[in-house]
């Protein structure tokens, strides 16, 4: 197994639009892992988007959903597993997140992360809203946050997902145990 608790799970955490998904994906190819994204299986189990679930729950009812599908998913072995931005919002999910595998905090700087939120219908806590200042209160009260959970620190800041993940790859420690480094 990769890491010193004996999980093998990589958690990527950060803001909306640091690329958690397409850099999980593509470092789960790397290392032949399952990807799951806490979001997308949440859709997948209740059969509701994720902006529906808010309208009709509220953010509390979808965050009792996402704590559920994040408890089960660090459960897993070689999976990468990419969270949303808000999980970090609750002492129950950065408890999890810290006594399992290896969490790796995706940093977007706040120019990146409007950038990327640009065209997207699928963010509710942004819908209708001044992008820009949203952004930047849920990251001044979320960045520490992804900071006290992370093993590592990742600024995406123009580097595509592909060379992320191979960055990524090279600061994991191996599978054979003469090479496995300590957390």
């Amino acid at each position: 197994t990769l890491f010193m608790d004996g999980g093998s799970c990589i958690i990527l955490v950060g803001p909306m639009g640091a690329g958690k998904s397409t850099v999980g994906r593509a470092l789960a190819e790397l290392l032949q892992y399952e990807f799951v994204d806490s979001d997308e299986e949440i859709e997948r189990r209740t059969g509701a988007n994720v902006s529906w679930i808010f309208e009709i729950e509220g953010e509390n009812g979808f965050r009792d959903r996402e704590q559920q599908v994040i408890a089960e998913l660090v459960e897993r072995e070689r999976v990468v597993i990419a969270t949303g931005g808000g999980a970090v919002m609750r002492d129950a999910n950065r408890e999890v997140l810290r006594s399992k595998g290896l969490v790796v905090y995706l940093y977007a700087s706040l120019r990146e992360q409007v950038r990327r939120t640009g065209n997207s219908q699928k963010r509710p806590l942004l819908a209708g809203k001044n992008r820009k200042s949203v952004l930047s209160e849920l990251m001044r009260i979320r960045d520490p946050l992804y900071r006290e959970v992370s093993d590592l620190v990742m600024p995406t800041d123009n580097r595509g997902a592909k060379k992320l993940a191979q960055h990524l790859r090279a600061q994991i420690p191996s599978e054979s145990p003469e090479v496995s480094s300590p957390k």
